[in-house]
């Protein structure tokens, strides 16, 4: 009896097995719960397995459910690799870009693609903004044409080019005890509290790395996911904290904000357009990947 699976199915089906967690699932795919079940019980009911199995709070794949995933993911790569031939047919006027930005990258990416969308008004894009862990994992599974992010990640094979600079500052509300200070060794950073990303955030890890180094472990403070965020607890005067330097231009600038001279400070890193290695880009990708590319401004190492 042949199988009448769709597409759709694969797809939700693909992302619980890769989470293991329906209700993730369903928030990636911008789904209700119920309607990612359904899904999966269509697809079991076609097959005629159970394809997880749930013990306690956790859910496993069944042995018919990792022969399912190894099958479902060829598929939809070979749809991607599809639509990939039939945006080149199409040239770049018409096609579809599906990009995936780091939340910090949100504050200048605006810039870039308004540029390329007068260059190339025709052009359909579906752009996702997410933390760090979600981008990877869409990485994992192959989804975005390409990715704006910091720091690329090292378990997975990509190609990454690297085109502005990130420098990460410390910033403190004008009234602080440290505002006119110079060269502020960053041992005296051990007596602050800090505002701070989430675990698995860039400027976290890059955070821990430059006060791990130097035996500096800080008074934890709020811990908050929004950028926007952070900025205003630090306004209040609730801490310090390490942001990129991009996303405070218009708080420093109007003196709502402060960069301080600490030692070692600014970190700097770099903002990189990553896409999996082996992946067959569409004419509409590789023509913004050169345009971001065109747009580099990194400084060169001194």
């Amino acid at each position: 009896m042949p199988l009448h699976i769709t597409m759709r199915q694969l797809q939700v089906f693909e992302s619980v097995a890769r989470l293991l967690s329906f209700t993730r699932a369903a928030e990636e795919l911008h789904l209700t719960q119920p309607a990612v079940s359904m899904q999966v019980k269509q697809l079991e009911s076609m097959v005629d397995f159970s394809l997880f199995e749930q013990l306690g709070k956790r859910v496993y794949l069944t042995e018919a459910g990792r022969v399912m995933v190894q099958h479902s993911r060829r598929m939809m790569a070979q749809l991607v690799e599809i639509e990939n031939d039939i945006n080149c047919l199409r040239g770049i006027e018409g096609g579809q870009l599906k990009l995936c930005i780091a939340s910090t990258v949100n504050y200048f990416a605006t810039r870039l693609l308004s540029e390329f969308c007068e260059r190339y008004q025709s052009v359909d894009i579906s752009l996702d903004v997410i933390n760090r862990k979600k981008l990877i994992r869409r990485l994992e599974a192959n989804e975005p044409d390409l990715v704006l992010m910091g720091q690329p990640p090292e378990e997975l094979d990509v190609e990454a080019c690297a085109f502005m600079d990130n420098p990460l500052i410390i910033i403190a509300a004008p009234g602080h005890l440290l505002a006119q200070e110079k060269n502020i060794p960053i041992a005296r950073m051990a007596e602050e509290t800090f505002v701070m990303r989430e675990p698995g955030s860039g400027t976290r890890t890059a955070m821990k790395r430059i006060f791990d180094e130097h035996g500096v472990i800080p008074n934890p403070g709020v811990q908050l996911s929004s950028n926007e965020t952070i900025k205003q607890s630090v306004e209040a005067g609730l801490g310090l904290a390490v942001v990129s330097s991009h996303t405070v231009d218009l708080e420093l600038g109007a003196g709502r904000l402060i960069a301080l001279n600490v030692e070692y400070f600014p970190i700097m890193r770099k903002w990189y357009v990553v896409y999996r290695r082996g992946k067959r880009l569409s004419t509409t990708a590789k023509a913004f990947l050169d345009f971001v590319l065109s747009r580099a401004e990194i400084k060169p190492a001194d």
